[in-house]
Order: structure tokens, then sequence, then C-alpha cells
């Protein structure tokens, strides 16, 4: 369980550390694409009502908000003189390693990233570049999360988890009273993709009472929509163009504990919705985010979620670690 004291001790913490990405506001009527737009298998768009923001925090340090989370883990435990000198270990995707490797980089320490096969060279390159070791096991997250806990337990390392440890949640729920802060306070919904769900978690506590969260997850991989359905974290198979950074196989016992507290519905996209939300992002705003990211504003561009006349949506675009190359031309 994670509480709004929580993310404002890590807002303290992380004060200075982290950056304030920012906001833009686009008129509803250009969020939904053009008419025919949509590929195959894409559901029709609806256009959307009342304001539209998106928060960029593809601009953040590594390309993710997972920055957040991981400095906070990393300070939280030094605090405590729980930092230990055989540094960290984590498993990712992608996008929490580099995160982790980043903040190791930050305080001094050495970092170990373990990340399945099937991880984006993009990523592998860049956690190398922050002077992390990069372990390639098996082709789940859930294969490098078996093989990096071993490993932290044997070398007596600081196991950094990707989206289930209370202070990375509390590390990513900065991002909530930012988001309200740069809205002035006028939010009423804010759509964000999920995965194993610790932005999610994060949010949905800081924003508690104030504006509601949607979670949109892929279809190939509906980690907190089969959690809710079963009133549990259950194992899902994943697949799809955005298992590289939305790959979990069960949705985590914090986000699935904060889902159940605020309130939070899940929505799926199909992997057809995900790839024409990402190529719009770039056609109209030029910004090239990664699949994981664009399910987010996949639900707003196909009307799977349907703004009320005037409600004020805000969209996390929270990653951009991708390969731009196929939105080119």
């Amino acid at each position: 369980m994670i509480t709004i004291e929580d993310i404002e001790a890590a807002a303290r913490r992380i004060g200075g550390r982290v950056r304030r990405t920012p906001v833009v506001e686009v008129t509803p009527e250009a969020g939904a694409p053009e008419a025919g737009a949509p590929e195959a298998g894409a559901p029709e768009a609806g256009a959307p009502a009342g304001r539209l923001w998106f928060k960029l925090e593809f601009l953040q340090h590594t390309g993710s908000f997972k920055a957040r989370g991981a400095l906070n883990h990393l300070l939280a435990a030094a605090e405590r003189g729980r930092l230990p000198d055989a540094g960290v270990v984590a498993a990712s995707g992608g996008n929490a390693g580099l995160a982790f490797a980043h903040a190791a980089d930050r305080l001094g320490v050495h970092a170990e990233v373990f990340v399945p096969e099937t991880a984006p060279e993009v990523k592998v390159a860049r956690l190398r570049a922050l002077g992390a070791d990069v372990v390639q096991v098996g082709v789940r997250y859930a294969d490098a999360y078996d093989a990096a806990t071993k490993r932290a337990e044997d070398r007596g390392a600081l196991f950094c988890h990707a989206y289930d440890q209370p202070a990375v949640c509390a590390g990513q729920g900065t991002l909530g009273p930012e988001l309200l802060e740069q809205t002035g306070g006028e939010l009423d919904t804010v759509l964000v993709a999920v995965g194993g769900g610790g932005l999610m978690a994060g949010v949905a506590t800081a924003l508690e009472g104030r504006a509601r969260v949607v979670a949109v997850e892929p279809e190939n991989a509906p980690t907190l929509h089969a959690a809710l359905a079963a009133d549990r974290p259950v194992d899902v198979s994943v697949s799809g163009v955005a298992a590289d950074s939305l790959g979990a196989s069960r949705v985590g016992e914090i986000a699935f504990d904060v889902a159940r507290r605020t309130g939070v519905a899940s929505l799926l996209v199909p992997d057809a919705a995900i790839v024409h939300a990402r190529r719009t992002l770039w056609d109209r705003y030029r910004v090239a985010v990664e699949h994981g990211t664009a399910a987010a504003a996949a639900a707003l561009f196909t009307g799977t979620h349907r703004p009320a006349p005037g409600e004020r949506v805000a969209v996390l675009l929270c990653g951009a670690n991708t390969d731009p190359s196929d939105l080119v031309g």
C-alpha cells in the first residue's frame, strides 16, 4: 500500500533530480485521427469533448517516467543505510532498467540489469552506455525477473523491482500533483498505459479524490483487466507490439490494491489501434513514442474512451525509447 504521504516524501526526496516535464494543451477535435485513417482492426474514432492535454513525460531522464521511481527507491534505501556496496540488480523489459542504471550512476553504485532476449536493441545499447552490466535471459519479463532476484540474493545487492515496490510506485506518483498543478487543477480524467501498474498506482494515489484514472492496456497484455475480473492478480499471456514495455505477465499487488481502492477502470485496445495512435502522434504532433505509451492515446483516438461533454482529459505520454525509423515515410 502507498499513501499520498509517501508520494509527498518522494517529491521532496527526488526534487531537483528529475525533470518537471511539460504539459501541452491541444484542441480536442485535433486529437482524433482523420476519417478512414485507422488501420485494419482499429475501432472507429470518436471526437473527444472538453479540454485535452498531453503530459510529455517521455522527456524525463532516460526517456520515461521510470526515472522518478528508480531515484526514489535508491535514495530511500540510502537514507536507511541499505544501499549496499554490491550495488543494485534490476529486472526490466528495458525502461525500468534504464531508470535504475541512471539512478545508480547518479549515486555512484554499480548496476546489473536483466532483460528478456526480446528487449529492443535501442534499450540494450542505452543500458550499456549508462554503465550497467546487461544480462539477457529468456523471452519474457518473468524470466528476467527470476534470474535477477537470484543474482541479487547471491550478491547481496539491492533488488529493484520494475513496478511493485512502495518507493518505486511513490516515485512514479510524483507525476500526479505536477500534472494537476500544470492543468490548473481543472482535470477530470487521466489516461495511463498499464503493464505492471506502477505508474497507475502512483498517479491514482496522488489524484485520489481529485481526478479519476483510467488504465489502458493492450488486448494482448491485459494484466489489470484480468486481475479486476478475478478479484486478484493473475498471470496472463503477453504478446503484441507493446510487449517490450507493457510486458509484465501479472499486475503488481500494489497496483491492484490501489486500482480496487480508487475505482480505476481498465480499457483494452487492439494492436492495430496502438500502432495507429503512435503514427497519429507523430504525424500530427511530431511526437515519437513507443508502442506502450501510444496505448493510452489509442483509447482516446479510437473512441474506446469517449469523454463526456466538457470532460477535461490528460493523456500521459510516458516513454519514448523506441526506434523511430518506421515513423518516417
